[in-house]
């Protein structure tokens, strides 16, 4: 492959590094301080058209390939993980099943709402004894006149404090295999939790949510059958693993900026430190890391945008860009060193957040294992 960006994904990249530059950088950290939803700038890169990207045109989106959806993406993730969160939620895992399985006035009520920033979507798949394995899900759906009754709690729900409705993976039928339902917030019998207060994205809320006795009418019940949820989910989890690694990018991508700026200005027995072996090392090792990294998950996003097999490069680019970007993240640390303690300075922010890109999509170890799977069929 070429991993020259067209003339089209140069100017798509180039837009999102200027809003990030312009527009949220400067804004992250007193975002982050106040751990509250960014809706200011939820708002803006919805006008930018970025929710709407991998959508075709005829429904409000652009038609855009995941390259440049990631080129994008990680723009945003440079200028606040938190923003990239909620972003990358309402343009894939939010709105997917809505657009795939969803009728006419699901699409026109809140699907394309969605695009325009106007509703927020969420997902609801994992549970308290259920995250990688998902045969361990245990909300159920129960058949009753004209829809289903939902029971069951979820948790790690991102964007569920300001989500207007919720894509919901649960068991119906006889066989109690996984269905799709789509579940709004206005409906009786859904209830969103505690807010979880994780260590990292601090402006992206994220909580439990559950279910008694929730009726969902039939024409809220995505799935085309009962229990083809799974089948349908695994299309869509290889696209979320690329635009883990892409948001990942980001972040390191920041972290290496911050580390070369630092150390071109920190002085140091008369000389800047970037002068010195040990740091020019560690920021070599950092920027050949960042690089190799970027070249999977373009590689990645081409192979899935031109049809052909990705899945096993989808594991690895997810897996090699998330742990470089947190090895990135921890030796920018390292080359600020106390400063890299400081709530002052953005290392520390990047260092807890880039651990939100380790978990999505597929912890490093399950990932090892699909990979091996992979290579040794």
């Amino acid at each position: 492959m070429d991993f020259e960006l067209s003339i089209e994904q140069k100017a798509v990249r180039d837009t999102f590094a200027r809003f990030a530059d312009r527009r949220i950088a400067p804004r992250a950290a007193a975002l982050d301080e106040a751990h509250a939803f960014p809706r200011e700038l939820f708002g803006e890169l919805a006008e930018l058209g970025l929710f709407g990207m991998r959508y075709p045109e005829d429904v409000g989106g652009s038609g855009m390939a995941l390259t440049e959806f990631c080129l994008a993406l990680a723009e945003v993730a440079r200028g606040s993980m938190s923003l990239a969160g909620a972003a990358a939620m309402q343009s894939l895992m939010g709105t997917k099943f809505l657009h795939m399985l969803g009728g006419a006035d699901i699409v026109e009520r809140l699907f394309k709402p969605a695009l325009r920033g106007e509703k927020i979507g969420a997902i609801c798949m994992t549970e308290p004894n259920a995250g990688s394995g998902l045969g361990a899900i245990a909300t159920s759906a129960t058949r009753v006149d004209g829809g289903y009754l939902l029971n069951g709690a979820k948790t790690w729900v991102t964007s569920a404090p300001v989500a207007d409705f919720f894509t919901v993976f649960a068991r119906a039928g006889e066989q109690g295999k996984l269905t799709i339902f789509l579940v709004e917030r206005r409906f009786d019998g859904i209830a969103v939790g505690r807010e979880i207060h994780k260590m990292g994205v601090w402006a992206l809320p994220t909580s439990e949510v559950a279910f008694e006795n929730c009726f969902v009418p039939d024409s809220h019940r995505l799935s085309q059958q009962e229990g083809d949820g799974e089948a349908h989910l695994r299309k869509t989890l290889a696209e979320i693993r690329i635009i883990t690694g892409a948001m990942a990018l980001g972040v390191a991508r920041a972290a290496l900026e911050e580390a070369v700026r630092y150390a071109g200005e920190r002085r140091q027995f008369g000389k800047p430190i970037d002068r010195f072996q040990a740091i020019q090392i560690r920021l070599a090792e950092m920027a050949t890391g960042l690089e190799a990294a970027t070249h999977l998950v373009h590689h990645a996003a081409w192979l899935r945008d031109t049809q052909r097999p990705h899945h096993k490069e989808a594991a690895m680019c997810k897996l090699f860009a998330t742990e470089t970007a947190a090895e990135v993240c921890d030796q920018a640390a390292r080359v600020l060193a106390s400063y890299g303690y400081a709530m002052e300075y953005p290392v520390q922010r990047y260092l807890r957040d880039v651990r939100f890109t380790l978990i999505g999509g597929g912890t490093s170890e399950i990932l090892k294992l699909i990979i091996a799977k992979e290579v040794t069929s």
